[in-house]
């Protein structure tokens, strides 16, 4: 498990009614949703950005691995240009990436 949810409550959960989904597991561990906050325009417009054209095969989580060396960032990089999925980007779109992880992480209040 990622470290991203480490300050975050958790709860256990035995319900009967998940047992179909638990795939064998006694428990499930749910964890809080973290908050994230709505930056002004100045503040997401101060981060410092890479470009890059969507190709045939291009997914978030791939282009967080090769920037952050991390696929679990992808929805970092989905934020940043309002796309919440892959799908909704045509060949040839021009997206932006923030290049320091850290930094749009603070912008985001996590």
């Amino acid at each position: 498990m990622s470290n991203r949810y480490i300050n975050y409550r958790k709860l256990t959960n035995s319900s009967k009614y998940y047992a179909p989904i638990r795939r064998g597991l006694k428990v499930l561990t749910h964890y809080q949703t973290p908050k994230l906050r709505n930056p002004p325009p100045a503040e997401r417009a101060s981060l410092s950005t890479t470009s890059h054209i969507w190709a045939y095969g291009d997914r978030f989580y791939k282009l967080a691995q090769d920037y952050y060396d991390d696929p679990e960032f992808w929805w970092v990089i989905a934020w940043y240009n309002g796309t919440p999925t892959e799908a909704q980007l045509p060949l040839g779109s021009l997206i932006a990436i923030p290049t320091d992880i850290q930094q749009a992480l603070r912008v985001l209040g996590i």
